[in-house]
């Protein structure tokens, strides 16, 4: 997918690139897939800011994506390559041999005509889905799941690709695109293959405007607040104060640990932090 550059007619225009989208053939989303998503704000269900600075931005509708692939041993047909103004990748629409269409994550090499399949008997290649135990060795995969049934929770983003480096009794060993290994159940699903788009991590957004308009406001530094609103705040011109790094809140940073034990330290095998021991 080629990166589009502009003539600099403007300031913001001379650094911004956008996808050219030459990859989508379908360009409104099928009415029977799609759900109304309620702006929030960053707000919880009692109104209270939970996640600062979000706000505005662009009506959309939520594309339901098959982050399952149930439908078992039956041949579904890509019929359209979309554009998911939700996430990062792209979208392909299924046609099933019943008649029932759903959207996947786009892999890499996937596009209109071609067949997929999910089950333990598909073939390997680059969108069926298929057990982790079914899987060879060495094998790039995305769209993992965690808990088998539950769908797909692991590497559904643009380029990501995880891959599958060991089965050990009823768990396998997954290099993540953090470079972390960790543990999982050898009944989850996988796909096979990269997440497509590769290239949207070479677009720049160039602009303030553009960034409000995907739903995130301006991010304001601590050191720019009052001492009532940040503890980094306050005092004559630019100062830190005594203050350590802290959050709006008060607690600490930088190398205070916030959990009480370690949740489940047992599926990493190695953290993507070299440093820290598996």
């Amino acid at each position: 997918m080629p990166i589009k550059t502009f003539k600099p007619y403007t300031q913001s225009r001379r650094q911004m690139s956008v996808s050219d989208f030459s990859d989508i053939t379908k360009t409104s989303p099928e009415k029977s897939l799609t759900s109304i998503i309620k702006k929030k704000g960053g707000r919880n269900n009692t109104g209270q800011v939970m996640v600062r600075f979000r706000g505005g931005g662009h009506k959309r509708f939520y594309r339901i994506i098959d982050f399952k692939r149930e439908k078992v041993n039956i041949p579904a047909e890509v019929i359209a390559i979309e554009y998911d103004p939700n996430r990062s990748s792209r979208i392909a629409l299924l046609k099933y041999q019943d008649g029932e269409k759903r959207y996947i994550i786009q892999p890499v090499g996937v596009k209109t005509g071609d067949i997929l399949m999910s089950g333990p008997d598909a073939e390997i290649k680059s969108g069926n889905a298929l057990p982790l135990i079914n899987i060879p060795l060495g094998a790039f995969i995305h769209n993992i799941e965690l808990v088998a049934g539950k769908g797909a929770q692991l590497a559904r983003s643009a380029g990501s690709a995880a891959q599958l480096l060991a089965k050990e009794g009823d768990y396998a060993h997954v290099r993540m695109p953090s470079g972390e290994i960790r543990l999982i159940s050898v009944k989850c699903y996988a796909t096979i293959g990269q997440v497509g788009n590769i290239d949207h991590e070479n677009i720049t957004i160039g602009s303030a405007g553009r960034n409000r308009h995907k739903g995130f406001k301006p991010h304001v530094r601590g050191t720019a607040m009052n001492s009532v609103d940040h503890p980094h705040g306050g005092g004559r011109g630019r100062s830190k104060g005594n203050n350590q790094p802290r959050s709006p809140w008060n607690q600490p940073a930088k190398g205070f640990k916030t959990r009480p034990r370690k949740v489940y330290d047992w599926v990493i095998v190695s953290h993507r932090n070299k440093a820290k021991k598996g």
